[in-house]
């Protein structure tokens, strides 16, 4: 089976429109911003058709025909995840890796009530990887996917917060949400729900703030730290949940505090130490509370940030066949474009990008620029030698052709 790909479009919502409106709210960008976004829960009827993107025969696909390895599956039952030898085994010759999925196993599970969970969905299902590109791209913030599939009259897990923000897709059937408010409000990554394991139990026996069956199509956002649990109904459940890792200000106060201690490594006085003696530290603090708070007044957070911002996603997908033939078949009128996703950036004479950074002379800076704003359609607009440098790093990638060399 060929892994479909998918144009991500809605045809009932003008072309110009963001996955965000078209596909999962049909709310403008900014009115989402404004009056829900890390707010309020949202549900959106009939969002859009998914079955471009996901479907049951992917499913069965990716769990019985690709070689499925943990982590890239977990499977619960009972609020509880089971252990990994209980669905796993070796894949037989020439694939004797232990960790591999084992479908008749999963199989016996999934008929006995379990839950299963295809995590990371993103890197292994291309129609999802693209739409949590698009979708990381217009949020700014990075998405990752994972599906979930439960059988009749089941449920995964219980009432839980997520440290994340999350679009949940409905693919098929239908599946009871119960909805609660945080008892933890915009936790941070490191604040999971079982640190507020009392209260999230407490609040689950109280009313809830949102009670509703989602059916194909239909699309819940929810908040980091909302809580939620939900149970399919009649038939097998198929969702997709879309995790927004958001970036939050403790994260750019992380960053501004490691550039302001980076700055005083340097400093001669700071790296003294301390006088002899127990109390030799008193009379010290507030000097050092002083220097450390010019340097986070001078600190420049931006460059770590952008930095981390790097590291948290991929790049769009190289096929190295293709790149190989691109750079073999060079030439003039040789379509070229910009990687997707590359999170590029000049920074004086180096091009910084989540494949790493290169440095051009002063002569070759302004046609980079063009590259960055989107101009250069060939390689003869960059010249030869330097598209078959951003080729061969990865960095450029073949375009279409719009006609004949």
């Amino acid at each position: 089976m060929t892994t479909p790909r998918a144009d991500l479009r809605n045809p009932g919502v003008p072309g110009d429109a963001g996955i965000l409106e078209s596909r999962l709210t049909g709310l403008p960008v900014e009115e989402f911003a404004r009056q829900i976004w890390s707010r309020d829960a949202l549900l959106t009827r009939r969002a859009s058709d998914f079955s471009d993107v996901f479907d049951a025969d992917a499913v069965d696909e990716l769990v019985s025909r690709r070689g499925l390895r943990t982590p890239f599956l977990r499977v619960a039952k009972n609020g509880a995840v089971l252990p990994e030898s209980s669905y796993t085994a070796s894949g037989g010759v020439g694939a004797t890796v232990a960790d591999q999925v084992d479908d008749t196993a999963l199989w016996r599970l999934f008929a006995d009530g379990a839950t299963l969970v295809l995590q990371a969905l993103h890197r292994a299902w291309a129609p999802v990887g693209d739409l949590c590109a698009r979708l990381g791209a217009e949020l700014g913030h990075p998405v990752q996917a994972n599906a979930y599939v439960t059988p009749p009259q089941n449920r995964g897990f219980d009432d839980h917060y997520d440290v994340h923000d999350v679009f949940v897709v409905q693919i098929q059937g239908r599946k009871r949400w119960l909805v609660r408010e945080p008892v933890h409000r915009d936790p941070l990554r490191r604040q999971p729900w079982t640190d507020h394991r009392a209260a999230v139990a407490e609040a689950a026996q109280g009313p809830a703030y949102l009670d509703t069956v989602l059916e194909p199509g239909d699309v819940l956002y929810l908040p980091r730290g909302w809580l939620h649990a939900a149970e399919a109904r009649g038939e097998v459940s198929v969702h997709l949940t879309l995790g927004v890792h958001v970036w939050t200000r403790y994260a750019l106060a992380e960053q501004m505090a490691e550039a302001a201690l980076a700055a005083l490594r340097e400093d001669p006085e700071m790296r003294g130490s301390l006088p002899l003696g127990a109390d030799g530290t008193a009379w010290e603090t507030e000097g050092v509370r002083k220097r450390l708070a010019a340097a986070v007044e001078e600190a420049d957070p931006a460059p770590l940030f952008h930095r981390a911002r790097r590291g948290q996603e991929r790049p769009a997908p190289l096929g190295p066949l293709a790149q190989l033939t691109a750079v073999d078949a060079l030439g003039p009128r040789s379509p070229v474009r910009l990687r997707e996703a590359l999170e590029a950036r000049l920074e004086g004479a180096r091009l910084l990008t989540r494949v790493g950074w290169l440095d051009f002379p002063e002569a070759e800076l302004p046609v980079i620029r063009r590259l960055l704003d989107g101009e250069v359609r060939t390689a003869g607009d960059l010249g030869l030698a330097l598209a078959e440098r951003l080729l061969r790093a990865g960095v450029l990638v073949p375009g279409r052709s719009s006609g004949p060399r």
